[in-house]
């Protein structure tokens, strides 16, 4: 398989060509074929879609923010999409490209909804009882597409934790062909030396989840969120910290936390796993629950 490596710098002053959305009532036509049907795992930077970052392996597919889509629509925000899908080989550039990317034409759709909120796996620092977010990723590196992994890393400009300091960070994503979780190296800096407590979410749906698809657990490092049911179906999201940096869960308006405890300068991993029901992997919350029991994870 051919992999390349590509390298970003500044997106600040990125152009961007917007795709036009979906009508309400469009029918679902098949997409495009692919160019290559090899499954694959592939990092794209789209600045025809704001400086969106896409990445997706044969299982699932994600999705972050760049500065073009943070000057069109302040505040914008640093949340992590996921998308349903249902293919093996590569989809999104091609779902995009039809115009109406939240609509299934048989390979997938983007239904889940990040809005403010952390999304699924992204990260904030937690203090006064609030969480302090960064915003659009600022620069990015792609680091491996095309073959048996997506690796990219990304950096956020320093962002305000109340007046007490300042916080920047930068991200190293892995997603393996034929796994559902990404392994997150996070490294934070700040201008003071005291530990950073983070928290990193799953988003809060609408309807409110119920407390039985929800599991927090402290002794294992693990936060899972079985979403509510919606026409296209349910995603289910499960973040594992290192057992022994956790400090505890909290709930805000927007998000599911799960607290840990880390060091300015120091890189700290985290894995982000999700599903979509209507994938043909995974049947339902037994099923997923089941697959993240059984597996194990190096911190």
């Amino acid at each position: 398989m051919n992999r390349r490596v590509v390298l970003g710098g500044s997106l600040l002053g990125a152009a961007a060509t917007p795709v036009v959305a979906q009508t309400a009532h469009e029918p679902a036509a098949p997409l495009a074929p692919p160019e290559d049907p090899t499954p694959r795992a592939v990092v794209h930077f789209a600045p025809e879609r704001f400086d969106d970052l896409w990445w997706e392996n044969d299982r699932i597919a994600h999705r972050i923010y760049g500065p073009a889509l943070q000057a069109q629509e302040p505040p914008s925000g640093s949340g992590v999409d996921v998308w349903g899908k249902k293919t093996r080989v590569p989809f999104m550039q091609r779902q995009m490209a039809s115009g109406s990317y939240h609509v299934d034409h048989g390979e997938g759709l983007d239904f889940y909804e990040v809005g403010g909120s952390r999304g699924c796996g992204g990260l904030g620092v937690w203090y006064d009882n609030k969480l302090w977010t960064s915003r659009n990723f600022a620069t990015y590196r792609i680091l491996d597409t095309g073959g048996d992994a997506a690796r990219f890393e990304v950096d956020y400009a320093p962002w305000p934790v109340d007046v007490i300091r300042k916080v920047s960070e930068t991200r190293r994503v892995e997603l393996p062909m034929g796994s559902n979780f990404n392994r997150i190296t996070s490294t934070l800096t700040s201008d003071t030396a005291e530990p950073l407590t983070v928290g990193i979410g799953i988003a809060r749906r609408r309807p409110a989840t119920r407390a039985n698809n929800i599991r927090r657990e402290k002794e294992r490092g693990r936060l899972d969120v079985w979403g509510p049911e919606a026409a296209p179906g349910s995603i289910g999201i499960s973040v594992l910290v290192d057992p022994k940096s956790v400090v505890g869960f909290v709930d805000d308006f927007d998000n599911y936390l799960i607290l840990a405890e880390v060091q300015p300068g120091v890189p700290f991993t985290y894995y982000v796993g999700a599903c979509w029901d209507g994938g043909g992997d995974f049947a339902g919350r037994d099923a997923w629950w089941a697959h993240v029991d059984g597996r194990a994870f190096t911190f």
